[in-house]
């Protein structure tokens, strides 16, 4: 017994064909016609109510629509189906008697792509279905590969996203380990950045950018000697000014890449430090001159350093560090901001509570 491969379908042949129209002998005809070239789901509707329905439970590749029916007209549903905005609407092939120029050119007008006049001849009937159903089912096509595309690409670029973020990430906690902060004063500061972010009107991706843009604003940091980052006491002058380039060394250190997030922790670490009347540093920016990504992290990373405890200072009481924050707006802080920020310190104390320090171990006692 020899074994012979039968060849596949043709795809056209599984096609899904509705074909509409009030006279049950046209579609008797039409249902003989398709299915004798091998189009196995001619799909009947004598009564054009059912139409849309239909429509959205098959997804058809192909309409043969009559003009002429009573309840709900063939310009009707061309209409319905043009307002539905389906990308992969299927093409509308008119079955009608009527042959005014006027006539077809409403129908085609109105959406319809192609017309067959009454009574049919099979060969054109044949020919423009095919051809239309060749049309349909590549432009299907078509779309599931961009589609397709489309994710990889956004899967891709979500994996550029993820690496990107954890390079940042990864370079904020060395500044950490550095300057001997906590991971929580970061997450506090960022989160406050956010917040104050969010209230003044940032969409959700930009305070998301913020978020992790903002825990780089130190980051500098990791070009400044031991003797002076660790230094119990004040700084000499010279000292001070050696502490200041931090700025600028992250400002280098964040330079030379486009990305929103890259680009917003730049500016972040450039400005932080600069004040509102000009007397920060490192340019002496004055006021709005400041980008407001460094006007937002000053406030907040303040706030939590005055309310920190570190090695060479006690932690202040929330209360002094607010009236220190009152009495330096509009020389220190942008007074919109500080508004913002006094506006929202429920919030701010809850981000406080939320990422707080671990208490400190107790000593152990002498035996």
């Amino acid at each position: 017994m020899n074994n012979i491969t039968k060849p596949n379908k043709p795809v056209r042949s599984l096609a899904r064909i509705l074909v509409v129209d009030d006279e049950r002998s046209n579609l008797i005809l039409m249902d003989r016609l398709l299915r004798a070239e091998g189009y196995e789901n001619p799909i009947l509707i004598q009564d054009p109510r059912e139409v849309m329905p239909a429509y959205r439970r098959v997804t058809p590749d192909l309409i043969l629509l009559d003009i002429r029916m009573p309840y709900v007209t063939g310009f009707d549903i061309i209409e319905q189906i043009v307002a539905l905005n389906d990308p992969l609407a299927p093409p509308i092939l008119v079955l009608t008697a009527q042959h005014s120029r006027d006539y077809l050119l409403r129908a085609l007008q109105a959406g319809a792509h192609d017309f067959i006049g009454k009574p049919f001849d099979r060969a054109e009937v044949v020919i423009r279905v095919r051809n239309m159903l060749d049309v349909q089912l590549a432009h299907r096509m078509t779309h599931d590969q961009r589609d397709g595309l489309e994710k990889i690409v956004h899967e891709r670029t979500r994996e550029i996203r993820d690496t990107r973020l954890q390079v940042v990430q990864r370079l904020g906690r060395a500044a950490e380990y550095r300057d001997n902060e906590t991971g929580r004063h970061i997450l506090r500061m960022s989160h406050t950045s956010a917040l104050i972010a969010q209230h003044l009107g940032w969409n959700e991706g930009q305070c998301e950018t913020m978020l992790h843009a903002s825990p780089m604003h130190d980051v500098g940091k990791i070009g400044i000697p031991d003797a002076l980052l660790l230094k119990p006491g004040k700084l000499t002058a010279d000292e001070w000014r050696i502490m200041r380039t931090h700025t600028t060394i992250g400002g280098d250190l964040l330079s030379g890449d486009d990305s929103e997030l890259l680009r917003m922790a730049r500016e972040i670490a450039l400005n932080h430090h600069e004040k509102w009347d000009g007397g920060g540093y490192p340019q002496g920016l004055v006021g709005e001159a400041i980008p407001l990504t460094g006007r937002i992290v000053a406030l907040a990373d303040v706030f939590d350093a005055l309310t920190s405890a570190r090695p060479y200072k006690q932690a202040w009481e929330v209360s002094e560090a607010l009236q220190w924050i009152r009495d330096n707006v509009g020389s220190h802080f942008d007074p919109r901001l500080a508004e913002l920020f006094f506006g929202s310190i429920e919030e701010i104390l809850a981000i406080r509570e939320r990422f707080a320090d671990p208490p400190s171990p107790l000593p152990a006692l002498d035996p």
